[in-house]
């Protein structure tokens, strides 16, 4: 089969891959129908070494069940499923708590050990915990916001969660890209009563606004949290989602947190150290946050997809064949798309 394998930064070539196969009674196989490019990818685009290993890349898909292994229970050959970004096995201790991100058996799609969806089809380890059906066609209409519960709505959703957002909230969303603006999606979804878009892109902006932030604030640093205060009464929001990963970034995000307010990181932290210690520490601010736990929210979200009260494919405005993978790269990495579609 064919696949997008990324060798080093900079360097996505299309080419000829193994096929995937059953290697644990636990996996299935299925033909991708629709895979995508997410912010994330773009870290190793812009890093990766030559030594860290070649890999097939993509961890957002949705296909077609071809085959299952011998314990498979949950799906059967020919069902059309979404497959989020994390393997888990559905029912070790954090499986249960709804922490799939953490399973005991779990893992992530797209590195040289697990070839990841960027490509004509892909082996799900643990499908029974990982991959959950849906009740439409391969074609439908719904298939980019469908696809979104892999990961960017889910994700946006989890910082929402994680960040306390409520029915009267006040919230401020950092970052214009499918995350972010999932994340206002998911605000908006929630109840929260002000909802601030912090981003400096346009096209993201009018999206931000169509899909429930009031307010734009482009400026960055002091400016930025000046800006906020100044919507806020002087006290900054009840919310903060943080969906970019830099240290200015987190800094602005506790900065603009009120005291006693939260703040959701799903920004894939380029730091080490988390900025803002003491200042949130006096402030009283809570941070949390991670990898979401997709899977546990796709119960929830699905059907405002399905009824049409949420769009979040909206985020998509590029697709593109296998063959235009490395091409859709380099536009997101140029700020030319939000998110890319990929259709094999």
């Amino acid at each position: 089969m064919r696949g997008a394998v990324m060798y080093q930064a900079g360097d996505v070539r299309i080419e000829d891959v193994p096929d995937p196969t059953i290697q644990e009674p636990t996996d299935a196989v299925i033909r991708v129908t629709r895979a995508c490019i997410c912010g994330s990818d773009l870290w190793p685009y812009k890093s990766l070494e030559a030594n860290d290993g070649a890999r097939v890349m993509g961890h957002e898909a949705i296909g077609v069940v071809e085959e299952v292994g011998a314990d498979v229970r949950a799906v059967t050959i020919g069902e059309l499923v979404v497959m989020p970004f994390a393997f888990s096995d559905g029912t070790c201790m954090f499986c249960q708590e709804g922490l799939q991100t953490e399973c005991i058996h779990g893992g992530f799609f797209g590195n040289p050990e697990v070839p990841g969806a960027q490509a004509e089809a892909v082996r799900v380890p643990q499908a029974d915990g990982t991959i959950y059906a849906l009740p439409v066609d391969e074609d439908d209409a719904l298939m980019p916001s469908l696809l979104t519960l892999s990961d960017v709505m889910g994700t946006g959703h989890h910082a929402a969660v994680v960040a306390r957002v409520g029915r009267g909230k006040s919230v401020a969303v950092i970052g214009d890209g499918a995350v972010g603006l999932c994340g206002v999606i998911a605000a908006k979804r929630l109840g929260a009563e002000q909802i601030i878009i912090m981003g400096r892109h346009e096209d993201r902006i009018a999206l931000a606004r169509d899909f429930g932030a009031a307010e734009v604030v482009s400026e960055r640093g002091e400016e930025a949290v000046e800006r906020v205060k100044g919507l806020t009464d002087g006290q900054g929001v009840d919310a903060v989602l943080e969906c970019v990963g830099l240290d200015q970034s987190m800094e602005t995000a506790v900065e603009i947190a009120r005291p006693g307010g939260a703040v959701g990181r799903v920004g894939v932290p380029q730091h080490e150290a988390t900025p803002g210690a003491q200042t949130s520490f006096f402030k009283n601010v809570t941070i949390g946050g991670g990898p979401a736990p997709v899977r546990a929210y796709i119960d929830e979200l699905l059907p405002d997809i399905l009824e049409g009260r949420i769009e979040p494919g909206r985020v998509f405005d590029r697709t593109v064949d296998l063959d235009g993978v490395p091409e859709g790269y380099r536009a997101m990495n140029d700020r030319e798309s939000i998110k890319v579609l990929v259709k094999p």
